[in-house]
Parts: structure tokens; sequence; C-alpha cells
């Protein structure tokens, strides 16, 4: 695998703070930032894996006959918008 620089701005003192930080803990700032980067990176695709499978999931449910009757969900939503407001006439 070859390297590249990734260049980006960050506030100084946030800097310094990271790359001491980092020193304490006998790392380098940049194999860290790498780290967290490739920690990212499989997060996100296992994000996407599991949504991917819900959407099978949810498409195979609905493809069954598992559907709810837009009426109903337009019930339930208004519903929650009506106790939503309540909640929101509260805190003013």
């Amino acid at each position: 695998m070859s390297d590249t620089t990734f260049s980006f701005q960050v506030d100084e003192k946030l800097k310094k703070r990271f790359t001491e930080a980092a020193r304490t803990q006998e790392c380098n700032a940049e194999q860290l930032l790498s780290d967290f980067m490739s920690d990212f990176v499989k997060r996100q695709s296992e994000i996407d894996a599991q949504l991917r499978e819900s959407v099978k999931q949810g498409m195979a449910s609905a493809n069954s006959g598992n559907l709810v009757p837009a009426a109903d969900v337009e019930a339930m939503f208004a519903d929650r918008r009506k106790r939503h407001a309540k909640v929101l006439r509260r805190g003013k």
C-alpha cells in the first residue's frame, strides 16, 4: 500500500494537545490519525452492511404481504405530532 499526504487545518491548541497525548502513549500523531481513519472506515462499512441487511429484510417482509396500511401510518404519525406539539408548548 502506498502512502499519501493528507493535509487539513486544525486549531493550534487541539494539535498541540493531541500531539502531547500521543507522545504520552508513545505513539506518533500520524499513526494515531491513520488508525482512527481505518477504524472509522471499518465502522462505516459495518453500518452500511447492517443497513443493507435491514432493507433486504424489509423488502422481503413487504413482498410477503406484511404491510401496514397507509391510513394506519398516517394516524400513528398524526398522534406523534400532537404529542410532540404538547411537549413543545409546555416548554415555552
